[in-house]
């Protein structure tokens, strides 16, 4: 089974750049655009690592990373978060919520391979 990332990001700029890098590093990628249903595509999906993007349509990307670390089958899946506010109590906070890693926007496209290699290699 191939190496699969689920990014869940609404601009479609960065789902293009991010797939793109990603894709060409050998990882099949899985988008999804709300945070409606997020869990349910990360449950569907059953990707190595999720990127999650803070601000998303219908529900926020940490409240969806606490929903991930208190369900058992999902704590340990190692999760980028990604957001355009990158002050330092935003970092804090992802960190208390349980982000594996955590990037500011906008970022390049090495960091992103990096960070992803990484965490999964970890």
């Amino acid at each position: 089974m191939g190496k699969t990332v689920l990014l869940i990001e609404d601009e479609p700029n960065i789902i293009e750049a991010v797939s793109f890098i990603l894709s060409r590093d050998g990882w099949q990628v899985k988008t999804h655009s709300n945070g409606h249903d997020a869990m349910e595509a990360i449950r569907r999906t059953a990707p190595q690592l999720v990127i999650l993007d803070v601000m998303l349509p219908g529900r926020s990307g940490f409240d969806i990373l606490g929903e991930m670390r208190a369900d058992d089958a999902l704590a340990e899946m190692p999760v980028l978060m990604l957001t355009a506010r990158g002050q330092t109590k935003d970092r804090e906070f992802a960190e208390r919520a349980g982000a594996s890693r955590f990037m500011t926007k906008p970022f390049s496209n090495a960091d992103v391979l990096d960070a992803v290699r990484g965490l999964v290699e970890s």
